[in-house]
């Protein structure tokens, strides 16, 4: 046998294994039919304590995934944030289940009809996690499924195969596989996994890779919801504090090293005041990290792959010969491959041939561009694909409300970045090639439930009494003059 046909084989039988795990969870759903309140606060309870409880392991499964991982980075964006929608789910669930109270038409409404909607499970709801956020991309959402009545199965990234090993073992000691199970491998058995006939399906991760997850579950007519990624702009107002924004950027450009999908990936600053940007980038990562190479706070880039990857933006960059302001305080020698640890980089006015343009960083390099009207930012934004996030810098209202009000993207954060989607209240998604759909709050709660119209008859037959049943006549027409008209 080949080693294709040894591999086709395998993922036949992962195939089957994730069919004949779908269809026990499937079979439990049905066995248990609309989860009671208590049996749904348990499940979000079990979650809160496998987080909780596991601190250590799930930061030193990170840490082996990437070489350097700070554990406090790990406790905050994946941690702290999943325990957050956690509880926030734990919190409003009782009234979310309740049925919505909605208008019965007139004149039935009259008579005692009544119209209401059922937010009513769905099913099985399958996650595809990405892998810099490997834990929170798991637990987060998880929330809003389990708290929707939700049977959940998970495929993990194979970029983080500790992390994804650990996630796996756990699920397993908290929850039994008819409830939540964890399917590791591959591409191939990505590929599979999407193939499956899901009742719903939220995948994470490479605009390119949501368009063939999209196709798959297309076969099966499955909703999706895609969080995909792009670049997300940020427009320095002249009326910002300049200082104030460079600490803000360079705080949230270097968490997790720029590995995140909603972090800055080009800045518009005023032409008169780049120096005063730059001089604030410099002085604000250096107090932040004082050296890089061997600071456990500033992490590494997940594998070879994307260090290179990386690296290849900048030096095409400075060959094109664009200015380069490498934020390197400590001047420590970063020749070490091994440690895949890049100092972060700032890229001025580069051309917009360049890779550092087209296409989402998703590494420590930040693109500056200098500009004198803010309706130019807006036109350059607005000429490209639509961004997962936009952040906005400044004091001028009527300038704010001009860019809320003038592009479009999944999520905005006005004088910080990436704090929109700390707001456990409010959707998360983007627009276009940077995603469909969205969870959070009650909207993953809607997201992951089937809304069920219900409409309730009173205590007549008005359809007899209004002569809308056959024989047709008079009745009925002067009726429908009386509704059909301007």
């Amino acid at each position: 046998m080949t080693t294709t046909a040894a591999q086709a084989g395998a993922v036949i039988d992962a195939r089957t294994a994730m069919l004949e795990t779908l269809e026990l969870q499937r079979k439990a759903f049905r066995a248990e039919g609309f989860p009671e309140y208590g049996t749904r606060i348990d499940r979000i309870e079990r979650c809160i304590a496998l987080l909780v409880d596991n601190q250590k392991a799930i930061c030193d499964a990170l840490s082996a995934d990437y070489g350097c991982r700070s554990p406090y980075i790990t406790r905050m964006a994946e941690i702290m944030t999943s325990v957050g929608n956690l509880k926030n789910v734990k919190k409003h669930l009782k009234a979310w289940m309740k049925p919505e109270r909605r208008s019965a038409p007139v004149p039935m409404n009259l008579f005692g009809a009544r119209a209401f909607v059922y937010h009513q499970p769905k099913g099985v709801v399958g996650n595809m996690t990405p892998w810099n956020i490997p834990v929170g991309m798991v637990f987060s959402p998880m929330g809003d499924m389990l708290g929707a009545g939700n049977r959940v199965m998970i495929k993990p990234s194979e970029f983080t195969p500790h992390t994804s090993e650990l996630t796996r073992e756990l699920i397993g000691r908290y929850f039994d596989a008819t409830e939540i199970a964890v399917i590791t491998g591959g591409p191939e058995v990505g590929a599979a996994f999407a193939s499956l006939p899901f009742d719903h399906l939220l995948f994470t991760g490479a605009t390119s890779i949501g368009r063939m997850v999209m196709r798959a579950a297309a076969e099966n007519l499955t909703p999706v919801t895609l969080e995909l990624g792009g670049k997300s702009p940020v427009i320095v107002s002249a009326s910002a504090d300049i200082d104030e924004a460079a600490d803000k950027l360079v705080t949230g450009k270097a968490q997790n090293a720029g590995q995140l999908c909603i972090a800055p990936d080009y800045v518009f600053v005023p032409e008169s005041r780049l120096e005063l940007f730059l001089d604030g980038c410099r002085k604000h990562f250096a107090a932040q990290y004082p050296t890089t190479v061997l600071n456990p706070d500033y992490n590494a880039m997940i594998n070879e792959r994307h260090y290179e990857r990386v690296l290849g933006y900048i030096a095409e960059a400075r060959e094109a010969g664009a200015r380069i302001v490498e934020l390197n305080p400590g001047r420590e020698d970063f020749s070490d491959r091994a440690r895949h640890k890049i100092p972060l980089h700032i890229v001025v006015n580069p051309d917009e041939r360049l890779k550092v343009m087209q296409e989402e960083i998703f590494g420590p390099v930040l693109v500056v561009r200098t500009y004198r009207e803010v309706g130019d930012c807006i036109a350059f934004i607005n000429a490209r694909a639509r961004p997962l996030a936009l952040y906005w810098f400044g004091k001028d209202e009527a300038e704010r409300e001009r860019v809320l009000r003038e592009t479009t993207s999944g999520g905005v954060s006005v004088n910080n970045v990436m704090m929109h989607f700390a707001c456990d209240d409010l959707p998360f998604g983007g627009v276009g090639p940077s995603g469909m759909g969205h969870y959070h709050g009650r909207d993953g709660f809607r997201t992951f439930s089937h809304a069920k119209a219900v409409y309730r008859d009173g205590r007549l037959n008005l359809s007899k009494l209004a002569g809308t049943l056959p024989p047709f006549g008079p009745k009925l027409a002067k009726m429908l003059d009386g509704q059909i008209k301007k």
